[in-house]
């Protein structure tokens, strides 16, 4: 599949990029996404959740009346959970959610969500985004000329680009990546995938391994 390349004025610059079909044209496979997502949102738990059980509250431990003889249920002290301020049946535990996912699975996902995009018409390719100093005002009518303003926008570069992350941060529905550190969570969570010309090759480099 090709795609026209735009300049940061949204303008046609009149090239055109072949995209990979092993990367981009894949039939996209559901089932990795939805693991590698999965895995993506488990890892971001922290797992720091408790509630005091028994043993842990505090409170006498006098037993409250006799065994027999009062024609109610016998009871044992006040932690325990029937009553008001006792301890908690079965509470959360401080626990770690992650899991492992198959390095193969991950890639397979990334994949298809890249080919998802593309089957969507998701993607806009760039030949670059340079600026010169961190500005939210320049880069937002960037945005503007490419008519995705307002919309989820994932951006996707080769390397770390300073300026273009210092620009962007305080903007809530824009978020930058490498193409090393792209996650399918992110991919399926834009409505807008800007690409530049080296993320793509860097993209194809890095998963025709």
């Amino acid at each position: 599949m090709e795609l026209s390349v735009l300049n940061i004025n949204g303008q046609d610059t009149g090239r055109k990029v072949s995209l990979s079909d092993a990367i981009f044209g894949i039939e996209p496979n559901e089932h990795a996404m939805y693991l590698d997502v999965k895995q993506y949102l488990a890892n971001q738990r922290q797992g720091t959740h408790k509630a005091k059980e028994r043993n842990e509250v505090s409170g006498t431990t006098k037993k409250l009346k006799k065994q027999k003889g009062t024609g109610g249920a016998r009871a044992g002290s006040m932690k325990s959970p029937v009553f008001i301020g006792g301890g908690r049946v079965f509470g959360p535990r401080p626990r770690d959610y992650s899991f492992k996912l198959n390095k193969k699975v991950k890639a397979l996902a990334r994949i298809s969500a890249l080919s998802s995009l593309v089957r969507d018409n998701k993607i806009v390719l760039l030949e670059s985004i340079q600026l010169s100093q961190p500005k939210t005002k320049d880069f937002t009518g960037i945005l503007t000329n490419l008519k995705v303003s307002g919309k989820k926008t994932l951006i996707v570069t080769s390397e770390i680009n300073q300026n273009l992350f210092l620009s962007t941060r305080n903007l809530p529905k824009v978020k930058v990546s490498t193409a090393a550190n792209l996650t399918t969570y992110d991919l399926l969570n834009s409505d807008t995938l800007l690409l530049t010309e080296e993320g793509v090759n860097t993209l194809e480099q890095f998963y025709n391994k």
